[in-house]
């Protein structure tokens, strides 16, 4: 192999490399809430109950994630970031879940409007005090 052609390899390599490092994440951030039974009917699956994950760790999506009812099964990963009042996250505890909802036309009242994704008292309360109305999470598909 000629200098030339070792020189041109560098970039690559470094590129590589540096990619390995630093992996690039296509996570947001945004809000949860909880809310509570009668989880059905829904605007997914209607009066369906075989469409709720029987591990109860499902959501419903908000207006950002909604996207015209297509948000209908997607599964996230959700993790709690920071919350109002100090040490109401659950430490290294990511979850999946299953958007079965539409947050805006919940059967029960959510512990607060306007979030991101409105998880099932379940799945909320592996991630933070169930105490919280709302909390700041990563998710991603």
């Amino acid at each position: 192999m000629s200098k030339h052609q070792l020189l041109l390899q560098w970039p690559v390599v470094l590129l590589l490399l540096l990619a390995a490092l630093f992996p690039l994440s296509h996570a947001e951030v945004g809000t949860a809430g909880r809310y509570t039974p009668p989880y059905i009917p829904t605007a997914c699956y209607g009066n369906d109950p075989s469409q709720l994950p029987s591990s109860n760790l499902f959501g419903a999506a908000g207006d950002g994630i909604w996207d015209n009812g297509a948000a209908c099964g997607r599964q996230y990963l959700v993790r709690c970031i920071s919350a109002a009042v100090p040490r109401f996250c659950k430490p290294g505890q990511t979850i999946q879940i299953k958007i079965v909802d539409r947050a805006e036309t919940l059967a029960s009242k959510p512990s607060r409007e306007g979030v991101s994704i409105v998880l099932s008292s379940t799945a909320y309360g592996l991630i933070a005090d169930a105490s919280a109305a709302s909390v700041n999470i990563e998710f991603q598909q």
